[in-house]
């Protein structure tokens, strides 16, 4: 049997991208109809000497989606509130800093944070540990292990550097003009938002991508869905979980639970009776097998899958009733690639203005009336009321582009509006 050249909740294996992809930043535009203007819109910002990657404040020249001038305000309450302050460096050490601590440090964190000199760990510092902390992606208990005062060590400049390369990432998606209806996965925040008019009318928590096998940032249309989805098994399941089942078990084991056993994994691949296949071979690693799981409780795919053509192998799918408790988990980086919704009826609803027409059959398509776009996208920062809120890099993609970040003497200031 032929080796996978696609499996469900599994991404394909790498295209080659075009050399004007930045990974990270960039969208890998699927459908080129739904590109915004970008190309547009930056060619006429570098006639007006704007330079790329400053954080400048392109969004009083041209138009650019919210999140973005949200993130511009931001990096100015930053400047403003972590910025100015001494960026002296805070050594680690085997024992955390916390209110009582006797130790020679708390008289640097103290000059870190821009309080009065002194050598107490009192409440005005544990307060400002705690905004420091929460503001920058840590657990804002107060305490000053080496976690925090490494990222203080790190200096205002860096994370300054963190919200530019956000803005860029926001100056790539769509404006009101561009789009009146789309859809936004945040695989930094592992959330889903839906957009009319340029506006968030709903959102949910998803489950995106592992480290491994990471969510790519792209963009393509929702065009059809198919309800009651059969669900192809990955062929690490088959190997690991299926195939020891069988042989201890014997092939009623796949009768039992609705396996299907294929020979190959193109549209037109014949069913082949179980018994034929060398399962000690499958469990080995040896011999290849596509599985197919026919709807029910325990279909991976839930009752809906939400298409978006594209060479990856990525989509939008339901999960299993059982499965539903994973979104409230603060870890919701775990799945093959593609991205699992909290409320998947909710999300058919919104696509097709109602529940779609369906005759009922096993993995039947139903077209969306008009295509909705999805972005993909991966933020690390994000606005908020006081500035803005700094997350993990769960797919570590920041480190590697923030240099090329500037940090030119943009007037943030005269520009808040």
């Amino acid at each position: 049997m032929s080796s996978p050249v696609l499996a469900q909740d599994q991404p394909l294996e790498p295209i080659e991208l075009p050399p004007s992809i930045e990974q990270g930043v960039d969208l890998i535009y699927i459908d080129p109809e739904i590109k915004p203007e970008i190309d547009r819109r930056n060619e006429l910002l570098r006639t007006m000497g704007f330079k790329d990657w400053s954080g400048a404040p392109i969004d009083l020249y041209v138009p650019v989606n919210d999140r973005y001038t949200d993130l511009r305000r931001g990096l100015m309450k930053y400047r403003q509130r972590w910025g100015d302050l001494p960026q002296v460096q805070v050594p680690t050490g085997t024992v955390a800093l916390k209110p009582g601590s006797k130790d020679a440090r708390v008289t640097l964190l103290r000059q870190r944070l821009g309080l009065a000199a002194g050598d107490s760990f009192d409440a005005a510092l544990e307060k400002q540990v705690r905004d420091y902390q929460a503001a920058h992606g840590l657990k804002a208990d107060g305490v000053a292990g080496n976690g925090t005062l490494a990222s203080l060590n790190r200096g205002s400049e860096h994370f300054e550097r963190m919200i530019i390369l956000n803005m860029e990432r926001a100056r790539r998606l769509p404006t009101a003009q561009d789009n009146a209806r789309y859809i936004l996965v945040d695989a930094g925040a592992a959330r889903l938002y839906v957009y009319e008019d340029g506006k968030v009318v709903d959102s949910m928590n998803v489950i995106v991508g592992d480290a491994e096998r990471q969510t790519p940032m792209m963009a393509a249309e929702l065009r059809y869905v198919q309800l009651q989805p059969y669900w192809n098994v990955p062929p690490d399941l088959a190997k690991n979980l299926v195939a020891p089942r069988v042989v201890e078990q014997g092939v009623a084991y796949l009768e039992e639970r609705d396996y299907a056993v294929f020979d190959g994994w193109e549209d037109d691949a014949a069913k082949i009776d179980p018994a034929s296949v060398d399962w000690k071979g499958v469990a080995a690693g040896t011999v290849d097998v596509r599985l197919r799981r026919g709807p029910g409780e325990w279909n991976s795919m839930g009752d809906m899958k939400f298409m978006i053509p594209n060479d990856f192998g990525i989509y939008l799918h339901d999960v299993p009733e059982p499965e539903k408790p994973m979104f409230q988990a603060e870890n919701r980086w775990i799945s093959n690639g593609c991205i699992r919704l909290q409320d998947a009826d909710r999300l058919l609803k919104w696509a097709f203005g109602g529940k779609p027409n369906s005759t009922g059959e096993t993995d039947e398509r139903v077209d969306v009336p008009d295509p909705v776009p999805v972005y993909i996208t991966y933020f690390t920062a994000a606005p908020t009321a006081d500035g803005v809120a700094f997350r993990a890099d769960p797919y570590n993609r920041d480190e590697k582009l923030l240099s090329r970040v500037t940090l030119d003497s943009v007037d943030i200031a005269s520009t808040s509006e």
